[in-house]
């Protein structure tokens, strides 16, 4: 598509402050100009919701970035602009509008918002993937224009001497340095969201965003997705200003908060996936620790989506802190305290307390993950779970039953003089009072006896 073409398209056809002429001397108007009023379409087409508009939109800012040259679309807008403004100034200004097009381009294919202890049905998914490749597709055509070939000002193609190991990445000596700096974690987090399977994601929507996430590794110069996240080690000064870590945190910071953490699913499993990417980073200045007890004060809380996000942000985050016990090596007796006791009694005087349905749920549910230790008391929360009917699923029975299979074969010898208890409990879950829950309870029970009775 010819850019006069695309620009018409746009409204945005002449200027009376051209800022480029084209080879056929047609003025073009400043990019900032343009990239305004392309985050202003974007924006549109996302509150019509639809479809075929969103798909235009979304392929006129790739096409943008594939057609246009380095020289205009890269230049800050001078119009208006006296000798004594700051050249900063006008970069700022274009560094603003292109994360402005960027964040309106992830969000056509964002997720909608969870409410309050409730959860999105399936269908609510339909559209993101589609969408998502759309916008990865657009992303890693900006991204292939941040590259090493035009890290400066300039057409495409322009040789450019390769940074060397202790710089910046390739864009650090351009006005593209600034821009890739900052839209590579807005980036970074759409990847993120969209390369996992998840209800929002299919084969394609997966493949498209780990093409993204390989174009932003090439883009900036680092090795793997450490790299990315930490920076240099052995040039503190310099390659830690390459790290994306910080910037991340900061785009994930508007919602890693008390009331909006639960209405996030993105939140919770760029945050997760952070984490495991970024041990030694978190380890260094206590920052993991910072973070845990961070979390942990959210476990005293009664929200129940929201401590489903804790239970499992706290899971991946114990792993950067220390072993879990079950593969610690051996171990003094009795065993030293570690934070996974700390989480576990916690969760368990909560289970132990808990009268709410909803909360139990969430509880009986993240379980299985935490059984390690506290056996006895284990034993007392997990009864008094199979105890009470939980209708029409029986979820909280079902997930109790999985904690049970989870914790029988590593714990067997210990609960020998407990089978009486263990088999009165089996039995209350064998007949259930609602007949249509019945179903459920013993395909569990099935699944449960031949791993426990044969011990016995």
């Amino acid at each position: 598509m010819d850019l006069s073409l695309l620009l018409g398209r746009l409204r945005l056809s002449s200027s009376a402050h051209p800022s480029h002429l084209h080879d056929d001397g047609q003025p073009f108007p400043p990019i900032t100009e343009v990239l305004s009023q392309l985050q202003d379409k974007l924006s549109g087409v996302k509150r019509d919701n639809c479809d075929s508009e969103i798909a235009a939109a979304i392929g006129q800012a790739e096409q943008l970035f594939k057609i246009a040259e380095s020289l205009w679309l890269f230049s800050p807008d001078d119009t208006g602009q006296t000798n004594d403004s700051p050249a900063c100034d006008r970069q700022a200004v274009l560094v603003k509008a292109y994360v402005g097009v960027v964040q309106s381009l992830t969000c056509c294919a964002s997720l909608p918002a969870c409410e309050v202890d409730s959860h999105l049905p399936d269908g609510l998914y339909r559209d993101v993937p589609a969408r998502a490749v759309l916008v990865c597709s657009a992303l890693c055509s900006l991204l292939s224009r941040l590259g090493p070939a035009e890290a400066e000002v300039g057409g495409p193609g322009q040789d450019v001497r390769a940074a060397a190991p202790h710089e910046a990445p390739h864009t650090g000596r351009g006005a593209t340095a600034l821009l890739l700096a900052a839209v590579a974690p807005l980036c970074c987090v759409f990847a993120v969201t969209h390369s996992q399977e998840q209800l929002w994601t299919d084969v394609w929507s997966r493949e498209s965003a780990g093409c993204l996430l390989s174009s932003l590794l090439t883009t900036g110069g680092w090795r793997d997705v450490p790299h990315l996240l930490m920076g240099d080690e052995e040039s503190p000064g310099v390659g830690k200003s390459r790290a994306l870590f910080e910037r991340l945190l900061d785009v994930l910071q508007p919602n890693l908060t008390k009331d909006l953490l639960h209405q996030s699913a993105v939140v919770k499993l760029v945050f997760s996936w952070t984490l495991l990417q970024s041990a030694a980073e978190l380890r260094q200045y206590n920052r993991a620790e910072v973070i845990y007890q961070a979390l942990y004060k959210h476990l005293y809380t009664t929200n129940g989506p929201q401590i489903q996000l804790v239970l499992d942000c706290l899971l991946d985050l114990l792993l950067v802190l220390e072993k879990p016990p079950s593969v610690a090596g051996p171990q003094e007796v009795p065993r030293r305290p570690c934070r996974h006791d700390d989480v576990m009694r916690l969760l368990l005087t909560n289970m132990e307390m808990e009268h709410k349905v909803a909360l139990r749920r969430v509880y009986a549910a993240a379980l299985p993950k935490y059984i390690h230790r506290h056996l006895q008391r284990v034993e007392r929360v997990l009864m008094g779970y199979l105890e009470v009917s939980d209708p029409p699923q029986e979820s909280s029975r079902g997930s109790t039953l999985d904690a049970l299979e989870t914790l029988l074969p590593v714990a067997w010898p210990r609960h020998l003089q407990r089978v009486e208890r263990v088999l009165m409990g089996y039995l209350e879950v064998s007949d259930p009072p609602q007949e249509s829950s019945r179903g459920s309870t013993l395909d569990a029970l099935e699944t449960l006896l031949p791993v426990a009775w044969p011990r016995y």
